[in-house]
């Protein structure tokens, strides 16, 4: 049978067929986009074509070009020096990885600058590289496009604060809608004169006319873009003490916002950065970025605010996709990627899901994501050194790069693959993480993690079903049916493994054999 008919042939299940490998998503093996912008350039180049590309490369440098741009209207000549170096090196790196064209956009800085078309032709002539200068509203929708990747079929407002100007998108069923660009870029904001009380007064009246202008109803979701608001999640981060220190999809409320924005004001800020780990030119911007903040929260009111390390460049990266990739899950294609990179056995996930959820029979379609991801990632770490791949597992999960999670939901995943591999979780020294769960998912997590420990000794192709489980709380029984195939491998070890499952879902074990 054809590797084509087989893929026909089998049930993909509520998450539908890999994607992968598909010849429209193999054209985005590798991708390469530089961003000047009126702060820093940057390069990323992200690798493989699952829904959460990896950054196989990503560096930056802090230019600030946009510096002076109010008082001179030409670009900062140090920062333009700068930037045609940054851009001549990265220029460089491409031809060596074999990743040319890249794609890249200028903004703010260069769009407004009177000498950003001689800069652009410069750019052209001593790298080749075309460089799209694109207006507010078109950076807008990028930064909007790259929460989509993460998020996808969104709703609410993204904020995108740069350098020089801040912009602002509406999302409506996985789509951007009306779009707006501003001034409010701290670059700018320190170039006003009059001090903190004439900065607040120009920030307030321009929000108020974004907001008149946006139409836009209170309490949606605000979605964070931009390395500023980056950094004042880091502090907010620091100042509450929070156990995991990833900011996608990091959560704030406004109240925390307030007591950040004051924590920000009243403290010495190179202590504060050595402390947050936030460079000094970056650093120099968040106060004024702080000021924006709490007055886009004060004005638009947003019922929660979400933190999102995609913005404009993951926005060029959606722009090449093809639909069918857009729209899918994001973690699930991501897991489903490493499965098939570094899995001893790819496809076996799919079999393990199937296995294990008799034993969730109410889990919504949030929770069966996490338990699908799980069973994809179960032997993804299975080089690691076994006294230490517990650990390696948590923290792949924790700290992975993967879209569509909340912090609570990596940890949740986390700890579930970390009962894959042992059965003492308590002493860890991730305790602090495991905090953020109540007791019934962490009991979740123990359920799932040994039905997975379980369910790996019952190990046959990735296309034959080893058995099945049938949970039934009523009677308080957990019965196995294993095929005649798989009956060989109830061994000793699989038999305790087994009664394990058994022990924590406080049923009777019950073994039966098809014939």
């Amino acid at each position: 049978m054809t590797q084509t008919l087989e893929a026909e042939t089998i049930d993909w299940g509520p998450f539908g067929r890999p994607l992968f490998e598909d010849a429209a998503a193999m054209g985005l093996n590798r991708v390469g986009v530089i961003d000047v912008g009126s702060n820093s350039v940057r390069l990323v180049v992200f690798d493989g074509a699952a829904r959460s590309p990896a950054y196989f490369y990503n560096e930056k440098i802090m230019c600030a070009l946009g510096a002076g741009l109010s008082e001179t209207g030409h670009l900062n000549p140090e920062g333009r020096k700068r930037a045609l170096s940054a851009i001549r090196r990265f220029a460089a790196l491409a031809e060596g990885m074999d990743i040319l064209p890249l794609t890249a956009v200028a903004t703010a800085a260069v769009r407004e600058a009177s000498d950003g078309a001689d800069f652009r032709e410069e750019v052209m002539r001593e790298t080749g590289i075309k460089l799209w200068i694109i207006d507010g509203k078109e950076e807008a929708r990028l930064s909007a496009q790259g929460v989509l990747l993460g998020w996808p079929g969104s709703y609410g407002l993204v904020c995108d604060i740069g350098g020089s100007s801040m912009e602002l998108a509406d999302l409506a069923e996985g789509r951007v809608g009306r779009r707006v660009t501003s001034a409010l870029g701290p670059l700018k904001l320190r170039e006003i004169k009059g001090g903190r009380k004439a900065i607040k007064a120009y920030v307030r009246e321009t929000m108020e006319q974004l907001h008149a202008e946006m139409g836009h109803e209170t309490g949606m979701r605000l979605f964070l873009v931009g390395g500023s608001w980056r950094a004042i999640a880091r502090v907010d981060m620091a100042r509450r003490d929070y156990p995991l220190t990833v900011l996608h999809e990091y959560r704030m409320s406004s109240r925390q916002i307030s007591k950040t924005a004051e924590y920000i004001r009243k403290s010495d800020l190179q202590e504060l950065r050595g402390r947050c780990n936030i460079s000094d030119s970056r650093m120099s911007l968040v106060p004024y970025a702080t000021i924006v903040l709490k007055e886009l929260v004060r004005v638009f009111k947003p019922k929660d605010v979400a933190v999102s390390s995609y913005g404009i460049r993951e926005g060029m990266l959606y722009e090449q996709m093809p639909r069918e990739l857009r729209e899918r899950d994001p973690l699930i294609e991501a897991c489903r990627f490493a499965e098939a990179k570094d899995a001893r056995l790819p496809g076996f996930g799919r079999v393990l899901y199937n296995f294990v959820k008799p034993l969730f029979p109410r889990a919504n379609w949030q929770r069966k994501r996490i338990i699908k991801a799980a069973c994809l990632l179960h032997d993804v770490s299975w080089r690691a050194h076994p006294d230490y791949r517990a650990e390696v597992t948590f923290d792949n999960a924790t700290r992975a790069n993967l879209g569509g999670l909340k912090h609570y939901e990596r940890v949740l995943l986390g700890l579930a693959l970390m009962n894959r591999y042992t059965s003492k979780t308590s002493n860890s020294r991730f305790q602090s993480l495991f905090e953020m769960l109540n007791e019934e998912q962490i009991r979740e997590a123990e359920i799932l993690g040994k039905a997975m420990r379980l369910g790996a000794m019952l190990w046959l192709t990735k296309d034959e079903e080893p058995g099945s489980l049938k949970w039934s709380p009523k009677s308080q029984e957990l019965q196995l049916t294993l095929t005649e195939h798989a009956r060989p491998l109830f061994g000793e070890v699989a038999e305790a493994r087994f009664a394990a499952l058994a022990a924590v879902l406080n049923a009777q074990p019950v073994v039966r054999f098809k014939k």
